[in-house]
């Protein structure tokens, strides 16, 4: 996502840089480039037209003309209003107040709601909250199923609605239940249909007086762009939402959903789902999607993710056999999973500042992530005194691992290689490390200073 977006703005950048100084007629022939990047990905155009005049004003000031650094100072500009726009500040959950705190998920069929909700539910659940789920779709076939079975795979109890039940009524019965059992937190998932209908937004409005929620959070699908925000602006007229979470982020959309929507329903984005896995839903901070848009990366992203995927004790072990060079290749597949974990790779490279700048990396295919799954899928093919010792993999054991991994000997032979010159580059690493540590040890001091 933002790609095309980013390259654009990029390009305009670099374009100003290159002026050693500006003039309004420099500024505005950029902040045309920008404009048409942001409409070409489909933000909506009152919004486009409020953003550039915003920065029009801003860019032609005595102190960005007479900088020393004016190219600099534009894009200063641009990233302070790209905050702005997609919500300025972090907008966290209100989990305080009258318990159990009640989260209802509102949105047209297909948003990913459920999915959603289970999603919710795990991210609170690690924070220490006590989440209750409760499927309130008795129209979708195999909604409620669908909860329960997710419920179960995170580990979190879900109400037992029946299909013949009235949703409002299985939202009133769900909080007493919650309240009775203790859970702290309960999470309804409402229905959704195609389109907005009388007797869809009637029902919202009888469990919104039902049950008085703390949020109620509009589930849209990024992908759907300009849709979603109009939806959401309708949505928004009936319930009186407080939050948007948007959905498949990680995907192909080109991101007027998430640059107009605040703008629009004037709700801020507090979620985003970034994947299928139940751990892709991620806190929306504004001023981290600014700093991605514009090529800057998203650091503080990548450590949150690194600390929440990474097992403390299982590094430090992988630590202590890189010491020993006891690196096997159970231990390569322990990494392998752990970068699976942080998302796409894609997803990760974008949040390294600088990285989508290198020239050996724009001329690079994108990162393939079937690679991982292949090399994974060689490993676990191995015996496990093959994985500790690789070296004894003859042809014939290659062969047994292609068959059973549905690979070919080539992509075992690669996966080999590639471990092997790893050991290599470690123990280099290591024998450098130690001559320079054993050049301070024999170092001698001269005579006066020697106690």
């Amino acid at each position: 996502m933002f790609e095309n977006l980013t390259d654009r703005l990029q390009k305009v950048f670099r374009d100003l840089r290159g002026y050693g100084k500006l003039s309004p007629e420099n500024i505005d022939a950029a902040l045309r480039q920008v404009r048409l990047a942001l409409l070409e990905a489909d933000v909506n155009y009152t919004v486009v037209k409020e953003f550039i005049a915003t920065i029009a004003a801003r860019a032609v000031g005595q102190d960005v003309l007479e900088s020393l650094t004016p190219g600099q100072q534009v894009i200063k500009i641009v990233h302070q209003e790209l905050i702005e726009l997609l919500g300025g500040e972090t907008e966290q959950l209100k989990l305080d107040g009258r318990q159990p705190v009640v989260i209802m998920l509102a949105g047209l069929q297909g948003s990913g709601k459920t999915t959603t909700a289970a999603k919710l539910a795990k991210s609170l659940k690690s924070k220490g909250r006590k989440p209750y789920l409760v499927p309130a779709d008795v129209y979708r076939p195999a909604a409620i199923k669908q909860l329960q079975v997710l419920g179960e795979t995170i580990g979190v109890d879900v109400f037992p609605s029946e299909p013949e039940m009235n949703p409002v009524d299985i939202s009133r019965k769900a909080l007493a239940a919650a309240d009775e059992k203790g859970f702290n937190t309960v999470i309804i998932d409402t229905a959704g249909r195609l389109h907005i209908d009388r007797e869809l937004m009637e029902e919202l409005r009888q469990i919104n007086a039902q049950v008085e929620p703390a949020e109620i959070l509009f589930v849209a699908d990024a992908m759907t762009g300009q849709d979603a925000v109009t939806v959401a602006g309708q949505f928004k007229d009936d319930l009186d939402l407080t939050g948007v979470v948007l959905t498949k982020m990680e995907g192909d959309a080109r991101g007027g959903a998430a640059l107009s929507i605040k703008k629009v329903t004037g709700r801020p984005i507090k979620f985003v789902g970034v994947g299928e896995a139940m751990d892709a839903l991620e806190v929306f901070h504004p001023d981290r999607l600014a700093s991605r848009i514009l090529g800057m990366g998203d650091v503080l992203s990548l450590i949150e993710k690194a600390e929440a995927v990474v097992d403390k004790k299982k590094a430090e072990k992988l630590a202590q056999k890189l010491r020993k060079n006891e690196f096997s290749l159970e231990d390569f597949r322990d990494q392998i999973q752990q970068v699976k974990k942080l998302g796409s790779l894609e997803q990760i490279m974008g949040m390294i500042p600088g990285l989508n700048k290198m020239k050996q990396m724009q001329n690079m295919p994108k990162p393939d992530e079937r690679e991982l799954v292949r090399t994974e899928a060689i490993i676990n093919s191995m015996t496990a005194v093959e994985r500790r010792n690789y070296q004894i993999i003859n042809a014939s054991r290659r062969q047994r691992i292609a068959g059973g991994s549905g690979t070919s000997v080539q992509d075992v032979n690669k996966v080999i290689k590639s471990y092997a010159q790893m050991l290599k580059m470690m123990k280099k690493m290591k024998g450098f490390s130690g001559g320079m540590a054993g050049g301070r040890k024999r170092r001698k001091l001269p005579k006066g200073l020697r106690r």
